[in-house]
């Protein structure tokens, strides 16, 4: 079997803080491979962006990794292990070469004294050999490719002089420009129309075809991961509660956190139906609550079980993995009927 491009296991990120460690990600562990699109859902406040910004070492300074936390990157022949890395240097395998990403925020994302173009180029010339009229060439080319109009303009530009859905494409642009084997896309498509998100989500598509490139897919839209992704990962309070194919998952989901998610989605069928919210607040990190993380918020909560164990994988199907004790209870019950 072929080993992942990229292999999380047991990741564990705290940091510190006027209160104390607080734990933003408990134990995930997931695979991506080469030509694989991972959607991540949940909602804010999951750990989505900080077990996507682990994978680039990019969390801040404040931030601590578990003893047994684990990021493994294949890049060919190379392993890298990503948690070991300590200088610069050696981080820029990690840093917009193998890996790239796009990130939530766009306006903070480009230095507003220097032009789009100079940034793109800059980091094109910082991770090959290539001369600057080639840069140019391929940044130009990336512009139009998401739809940036007058591309050669736009190069030349600055940010402030772009509008917020631009920003946003141009900074998909400069990720995609060196051909990374992983994209990260952090809410890439969250402020563009809809003409132009299914313009970037072609290309994303066209990119991995053609090159082989994995992304994980950070968005709260699972529309979006039923026309992207290959497979899916849902969070919760920093745990990975459901994983599994988008047929499994969105077709058959067996966690109540994720049947939460998709019953609160509006339906084209029925425009008029009430939308149905999944019931409470998450919780604050700072207050974890004990066993199932989910269980205040829980409508199958198993008295006596749910809020002091932690739930242990129950395989459903081929891939297919939930972290629930009535889940289990069920799947224990079908088999002895």
């Amino acid at each position: 079997m072929t080993e992942p491009l990229i292999s999380v296991r047991n990741l564990t990120v705290r940091f510190r803080t006027d209160e104390g460690l607080v734990t933003a990600v408990d134990r995930a562990s997931f695979d991506i491979s080469a030509g694989e699109i991972l959607g991540l859902v949940g909602e804010s406040g999951s750990g989505k962006s900080v077990t996507a910004k682990s994978l680039m070492q990019l969390n801040g300074d404040n931030a601590v990794y578990d003893d047994e936390s684990r990021i493994t990157l294949r890049t060919g022949d190379e392993v890298v292990e990503v948690l070991s890395l300590k200088r610069p240097k050696d981080m820029m395998v990690i840093r917009g070469g193998a890996i790239s990403m796009i990130f939530q925020e766009p306006m903070a994302s480009f230095a507003p004294a220097i032009t789009i173009g100079d940034q793109m180029v800059e980091q094109l010339q910082l991770h090959s050999a290539m001369s600057k009229k080639r840069a140019e060439e391929i940044s130009i080319e990336m512009l139009n490719r998401v739809g940036i109009s007058d591309a050669s303009k736009r190069f030349r530009q600055y940010a402030f002089e772009f509008s917020g859905g631009m920003r946003q494409r141009a900074m998909i642009a400069m990720a995609l420009s060196t051909k990374p084997k992983l994209l990260i896309a952090d809410e890439p498509t969250t402020a563009l129309d809809v003409t132009i998100q299914a313009q970037v989500i072609d290309l994303m598509k066209d990119l991995v075809d053609e090159f082989q490139m994995a992304i994980l897919f950070i968005t709260h839209d699972l529309g979006v991961i039923a026309q992207t992704a290959d497979r899916v990962a849902v969070m919760y309070l920093g745990e990975l509660v459901e994983t599994g194919s988008v047929r499994q998952v969105i077709g058959e989901p067996a966690h109540p956190y994720t049947n939460g998610l998709l019953n609160a989605l509006p339906t084209i069928d029925d425009i008029y139906a009430p939308l149905i919210p999944v019931p409470g607040d998450i919780p604050s990190p700072l207050d974890r609550p004990s066993g199932c993380v989910f269980h205040t918020r829980c409508g199958q909560v198993i008295a006596g079980t749910c809020e002091s164990e932690v739930p242990a994988a129950t395989q459903l199907d081929d891939g297919h993995v939930c972290y629930c004790f009535a889940t289990a209870a069920g799947q224990a019950g079908q088999k002895a009927l």
